[in-house]
């Protein structure tokens, strides 16, 4: 399926613990029936949602042995992306109890060490300045800015010595808000960013760049390129999408993984959580978003070529500002 193979925001990977569980079949259908109610109320497209959760509560010889945690979340995943073609949609595993109470951390510190951490320097893989004054900058995946703000800041900072920016997104599967952190050195302030349509409070969102960001700023006018591929997913893509709407970054690359709903954890069990899409992104340009279709790039070709074709864009782009 096109949606598992563009490979899902950080906070969609499966834990691997020492202290595993397992799982008989009888707590196996209840999660699975827990989750078809969850998905019939909260999905955010409704009639996908009952098709989805009509197919789940019909009964299944899958779940009738016994599994560990881990393997029991990657299978269910499997088959929520085939039932809705939604690369956000699944079930993750913790292997510390999750909260029940409302308003609490769905996982641990430690879990979101993991996927965030120092450890692979909160999704910063490199910063490299090349000839010609261009500045390259390799994200993997975009911690919440509580947890790693003032690093990318500083990343941002020493890329605006450049004369032009090459952004890296080919391996980079989403994440949380520091995207949006990412537009208030690129864009003018309040430029129009893709806002949300939330199925279960009926509500619309707007987001627009910061009005501040700390540090210097790369500036909204030096040639800006994105460098996509399958698997950029999620907020890398609404990164993409929206810097190409605002015709401020020219993408190259392949058409990315296709997800644009964004999707909450509800619990469905001690050690389990549906990732629940529950709203839709839309650009207030396009009146859309990439769910489904990617973003497409203005210069298409092969990922590993991606990083030479936009050199040779932005060396062109600089010697006609010369």
């Amino acid at each position: 399926m096109s949606r598992c193979r563009a490979i899902l925001i950080a906070l969609c990977f499966l834990s691997t613990q020492a202290h595993a569980i397992s799982l008989d079949p009888e707590e196996q259908v209840k999660i699975v029936q827990t989750a078809a109610d969850l998905i019939e109320k909260r999905y955010v497209d409704a009639e996908k949602a009952r098709e989805i959760s009509a197919a789940l509560r019909r009964p299944d010889n899958r779940w009738q042995r016994t599994r560990e945690g881990a393997a029991f979340a990657e299978e269910m995943t499997d088959l929520l992306r085939e039932l809705s073609g939604d690369g956000h949609l699944g079930l993750s595993y913790s292997a510390e109890p999750i909260p029940e109470r409302s308003g609490e951390k769905t996982f641990s510190d430690e879990e979101m060490q993991r996927w965030y951490g120092p450890q692979i320097n909160h999704g910063i893989e490199k910063i490299e300045r090349l000839e010609d004054n261009i500045m390259l900058l390799d994200l993997r995946v975009f911690p919440p800015p509580s947890m790693a703000g003032e690093v990318f800041a500083a990343a941002m900072t020493l890329v605006a010595q450049g004369d032009a920016l090459i952004i890296d997104l080919r391996r980079n599967g989403g994440g949380a808000e520091t995207v949006q952190l990412l537009t208030g050195y690129l864009l003018e302030k309040h430029s129009p960013l893709s806002g949300t349509y939330n199925r279960p409070t009926d509500t619309h969102s707007h987001v627009s760049s910061p009005a501040w960001v700390p540090g210097r700023r790369f500036g909204s006018t030096k040639p800006l390129y994105i460098l996509t591929s399958q698997r950029t997913f999620s907020a890398a893509e609404a990164l993409a999408y929206d810097l190409q709407a605002l015709k401020r970054a020219v993408i190259v690359g392949e058409t990315t993984g296709g997800g644009a709903h964004p999707f909450e954890y509800r619990r469905v069990h001690p050690h389990f959580a549906v990732d629940l899409p529950e709203a839709r992104s839309i650009n207030p340009i396009t009146g859309s978003n990439w769910q489904d279709v990617g973003v497409k790039p203005d210069v298409p070709v092969a990922a590993d070529q991606a990083l030479d074709r936009a050199l040779e864009l932005a060396r062109a782009a600089l010697d006609r500002n010369r």
